[in-house]
């Protein structure tokens, strides 16, 4: 069976129940079950959906925990949370942070105002002075309270882009970023020893917090000090929210930048835990931000934001040759970053990408004498990869604009520093489309995509694995290729992981290909970058045989 990677799990279902004597008694479970409506849930199962129930447990990943909402310890429920949070808060005592500040907060999803009530009560019981953040919160916001509040931890109870039956349990540390290892295999062993949900003592605790009641006033004081604002720009700006928190924040984030000329998609504005408009809340998937670019059209829009569901991440839209498009996470991040290197003072400061990340920001940061990381996937590791750390993002649509506030992944933020170089280029008479091009001219045209295999027996994501690490494939839509196992790597690069890439001379281009099973879902996942100079300046064209050479080179990998 394949093993999710454990530099990189979150919320993956693990078979260990047996470790734990109440998961592996669902009978225990029932009677221990603090919620009266899944207590019975389960009781209302027949036999054989009973002991699926109880087959697996969620496993506690370096994120913390996320899954299907529904009852028994392979769903997210209060029973799991309680569990959870008293051994989260165990941790922390033993770390030594007895009674120490925590913030959790919560998105709009089905469960998460019962998960978060549940999650700041265990914590209060157990002695911490628990800020409890009002409503519903973007969980960036929740990243930022927790850095600011110098808090011993924070937990969001978020599923982030997740389909609408999930949900999840986040964890940042001290200092504001994601636990890693082998901080979450501790807390998961503690898990297995926790008392049962029931027997769990629990304190209410108020969400009339003053801390809290100012953490948004702080947060968006923090954003305009360090990046300043544009008086009324002329920028007119198309946002959706993705049924998501982040709306109305970043509304009020933009307006203080100077951006007032916002239109957004109504239907998808206000929170809503079926997501009824979108299969899928996530603005990578293909659809999702159909009625964003619409909307752009409509209005001549000079740049679209899509937000996801709790605003964590970022993807942006812009008129390239004549038509709306939503651009790669690539794309966004070189152009994000130059940005940003463009207008800082620090002395050698940092950029990151993560090993899937396309390799157009390490040019532009090249370029500038900036020095560029390339860490494992996750902003867990992209924001510990050095200081002086200005700017890191990763090809899923997630940017780190002000490490120095936010040591997480920041949609709202990164809103308004896209808003801000719109607004730059606006006024130069130019536009997105155009900074882009300049780009491709100066490093090359870059061209990055996905293919992904879903599979419903992992074996099979083992097979193909080991079969490219002992055959792997010599050539790649006829250019040579070599594979790099990056499990045999010695350093902070080894995971699960295998790497394919070579180049053709006539004419010359590049390919590389990451190929890694996810950590959160049963895929594997593909990521292809296409590197060409273009010929007398042509990008579009280049940029078309590029991605025509991306679909042979897709049709050649082992599936």
């Amino acid at each position: 069976m394949s093993v999710p990677d454990p530099q990189d799990s979150q919320g993956v279902s693990d078979p260990q129940a047996a470790s734990d004597p109440e998961t592996s008694d669902p009978q225990a479970w029932i009677a221990a079950d603090p919620d009266p409506r899944t207590r019975a849930e389960l009781r209302a199962l027949t036999p054989d959906e009973l002991t699926e129930r109880f087959s697996h447990t969620l496993h506690f990943g370096t994120a913390g925990l996320r899954g299907p909402v529904r009852a028994g310890p392979s769903g997210m429920n209060v029973a799991v949370i309680v569990r959870t949070t008293v051994a989260l808060g165990r941790w922390l005592i033993d770390g030594g942070h007895a009674g120490s500040r925590v913030v959790v907060g919560r998105d709009a999803r089905h469960g998460s105002a019962d998960f978060a009530d549940a999650c700041a009560e265990v914590l209060a019981a157990q002695g911490f002075d628990v800020v409890r953040l009002p409503g519903t919160t973007p969980t960036p916001l929740i990243a930022f309270c927790c850095r600011d509040l110098g808090a011993s931890a924070a937990v969001a109870v978020t599923a982030s882009h997740n389909p609408p039956a999930d949900n999840g349990y986040k964890v940042f540390v001290s200092g504001g970023a994601q636990l890693i290892p082998p901080d979450d295999t501790q807390i998961e062993r503690l898990i297995a020893t926790a008392a049962p949900a029931n027997t769990v003592p629990r304190t209410t605790v108020s969400a009339d917090d003053p801390w809290a009641a100012a953490n948004t006033e702080r947060y968006l004081t923090r954003l305009t000090n360090r990046f300043g604002r544009v008086p009324r720009s002329p920028v007119r700006i198309a946002l959706t929210a993705m049924h998501g928190v982040g709306g109305a924040l970043a509304l009020t984030a933009l307006r203080r930048a100077g951006f007032t000329d916002v239109e957004v998609v109504p239907e998808q504005f206000a929170p809503d835990p079926d997501f009824p408009t979108v299969r899928f809340p996530n603005p990578e998937e293909p659809g999702a931000s159909d009625r964003l670019l619409a909307l752009a059209a409509d209005v001549d829009a000079d740049l679209a934001i899509a937000l996801d569901p709790d605003a964590d991440r970022c993807a942006l839209g812009a008129r390239i040759g004549g038509s709306w498009r939503m651009l790669t996470g690539d794309e966004t991040g070189a152009l994000l970053g130059r940005h940003l290197l463009a207008a800082t003072d620090l002395d050698a400061p940092v950029v990151a990408g993560t090993i899937v990340s396309g390799s157009l920001l390490q040019a532009v940061a090249e370029a500038t004498g900036a020095r560029y990381a390339r860490t494992l996937t996750g902003f867990k590791w992209l924001v510990r990869a050095g200081e002086p750390l200005l700017y890191a993002y990763e090809e899923a649509i997630g940017h780190c604009v002000d490490p120095v506030a936010v040591r997480d992944k920041d949609g709202i933020s990164a809103s308004v520093v896209a808003a801000l170089l719109t607004h730059e280029r606006v006024s130069a008479g130019s536009d997105l489309a155009t900074a882009l091009h300049e780009l491709f001219v100066e490093h090359g045209v870059h061209v990055t995509t996905q293919h992904s295999i879903r599979v419903t027996d992992l074996d099979r994501i083992a097979d193909i694995m080991a079969g490219l690490r002992t055959h792997p494939p010599t050539t790649l839509a006829g250019i040579s290729v070599t594979s790099v196992d990056y499990a045999t790597r010695q350093d902070h690069l080894n995971t699960n992981a295998v790497e394919l890439s070579g180049a053709a001379n006539d004419p010359e281009t590049s390919v590389r290909v990451m190929v890694r099973p996810s950590g959160t879902e049963p895929k594997l996942k593909y990521y292809l970058e296409l590197v060409a100079e273009p010929r007398e300046s042509d990008v579009a064209a280049t940029s078309a045989r590029l991605h025509a050479l991306a679909v042979d080179v897709i049709a050649d990998l082992p599936r």
